[in-house]
């Protein structure tokens, strides 16, 4: 496997802390683009967070840490797809991150669009059998088909739940969907935290009681009490609010913020869970317009930060 220099890997450290043999953590790169379907440019998002992680400060002050010098974080490679789309694609993706988990690291990969995650979401599954899958998102993924394509964006969860219990899925900030997601989230008892209940103080709880109204400060502990001892999460940059993030395909209103979507995190490794490994997917870069790059580039610092932290965080 081919490692990225300082040049070019994740916050620009240097070799010493960047080798794959040395590192606890190893970073996928998969600029796949082939079904978007309103604004385009995914498959340069991987490049652009590793670019704007090199102004993102080692230390971390909430865990008196520098992460990167303590675990090591080796950034590999672009997955090349030339000629490759569909199941091909996502066989390159598995492969690697199969491999990654074989060698014991811990794997965070960068999309893409959101069809890349079926792959590294199967090859966590295989290892961690009992895991939940945490999906943040405008979109709940969930048609079938699209634009005649299978492997669409947006039918990634689709494919998910072909292999994966659809029970043990647990979808946040949902807020742009079709009657036919609708119905399979009720069918399939899937835990979908709409962002309109959010926002209003209501939600409901589809695997357990579709009546059942929880007061809104109480949000995130019940995210948590849907979640497995090992936590998978699958992030698509368009959750958040386009205020702070307008750079995706698929802008949706009414999105979250950056310091409420860490609480969820905190809130998981403070409950004793384990975040196993996680994709960030959705980036679709504007020409000066650098905030939401390093906005994507901080979050991947951060979520690597909490899962590696201790249970009880202060």
């Amino acid at each position: 496997m081919k490692i990225l220099d300082s040049n070019a890997n994740f916050l620009s450290i240097e070799e010493k802390y960047s080798q794959l043999e040395n590192s606890d953590i190893a970073i996928v790169s998969a600029p796949y683009e082939h079904t978007v379907s309103y604004g385009k440019g995914t498959s340069k998002g991987p490049e652009v967070i590793l670019a704007a992680s090199a102004f993102v400060e080692f230390y971390d002050d909430e865990f008196d840490t520098e992460l990167c010098f303590d675990k090591g974080i080796a950034t590999l490679a672009p997955i090349d797809f030339k000629g490759r789309n569909g199941k091909d694609a996502l066989d390159l993706i598995k492969q690697q991150v199969d491999e990654l988990l074989h060698r014991g690291k811990f794997v965070a990969t960068l999309g893409g669009e959101h069809t890349i995650s079926t792959a590294p979401i199967e090859s966590h599954f295989s290892k961690y059998p009992d895991m939940s899958l945490l999906h943040f998102d405008a979109h709940s993924d969930l048609r079938d088909t699209y634009d005649g394509s299978p492997f669409s964006h947006a039918c990634f969860m689709s494919r998910v739940i072909e292999f994966f219990p659809a029970g043990s899925v647990t979808q946040v900030g949902i807020r742009a969907l079709c009657k036919e997601e609708a119905e399979r989230i009720n069918n399939l008892h899937i835990n979908t935290f709409f962002a309109s209940e959010i926002r209003r103080g209501i939600y409901s709880k589809n695997s357990i009681d579709s009546t059942n109204r929880i007061d809104s400060a109480n949000w995130i502990d019940a995210i948590v009490n849907c979640l497995n001892k090992d936590v998978y999460i699958t992030f698509d940059l368009d959750y958040f609010d386009p205020a702070i993030m307008p750079s995706t395909g698929t802008p949706e209103p009414d999105g979250f913020l950056y310091s409420e979507t860490l609480d969820i995190f905190r809130a998981i490794r403070t409950a004793g869970k384990n975040i196993v490994g996680f994709d960030i997917v959705e980036l679709a870069p504007i020409n000066n317009l650098s905030h939401p790059d390093i906005l994507a580039a901080r979050l991947l610092y951060k979520m690597l930060n909490i899962a590696f932290a201790e249970t009880a965080l202060p």
